[in-house]
């Protein structure tokens, strides 16, 4: 009985991740005219291929009042899928948590696709919706830039790299 109630907890859990920064957030979305994060890679990827990663990485920020502040899947989404049937690794910044602003977690799941990507020979692809650095998290934000800067450099002439 008690894994029941767990299943459902992890359940309920997932269906607020998968909300990102919730229906008013997804609502300014709709009204600027953009799709979500999510719709981009559903529109993108074959049908049904998509594998997620990381669903409920969350900041690790204590400070400038980040400190139990939820910021589901620290406004990025990973993972692999298909076009056309051939893999690709793929990133998805979500504009509707906390502007998709790029923090410590955030570039470190980016960096982890990155690395998947290159280790399996596949494109990667990233769908960029972001307001940039997350000042809160000060120079570890601007760090994760440099990490995924320093890959994409590790895969320039190894794997296609396609970034819209």
């Amino acid at each position: 009985m008690a894994s029941t109630k767990k299943v459902k907890e992890l359940m309920k859990r997932r269906e607020e991740v998968l909300m990102g920064g919730g229906e008013d957030a997804i609502q300014k979305q709709v009204a600027m005219g953009k799709m979500t994060a999510r719709e981009r890679i559903v529109k993108l990827l074959d049908r049904g291929s998509f594998n997620e990663y990381d669903l409920f990485v969350e900041h690790e920020a204590r400070d400038f009042g980040m400190d139990g502040k939820k910021l589901h899947g620290d406004g990025v989404i990973t993972g692999t899928g298909t076009i056309g049937g051939r893999p690709v690794c793929v990133f998805a910044q979500d504009f509707t948590v906390a502007g998709g602003s790029l923090g410590f977690m955030h570039a470190r799941k980016i960096t982890k696709i990155m690395d998947h990507s290159l280790k399996m020979r596949i494109p990667l692809i990233g769908i960029n919706d972001s307001g940039g650095a997350r000042i809160q998290e000060g120079v570890n934000s601007l760090a994760g830039y440099g990490e995924i800067f320093f890959r994409n450099t590790l895969a320039s002439g190894v794997i296609p790299q396609i970034s819209v």
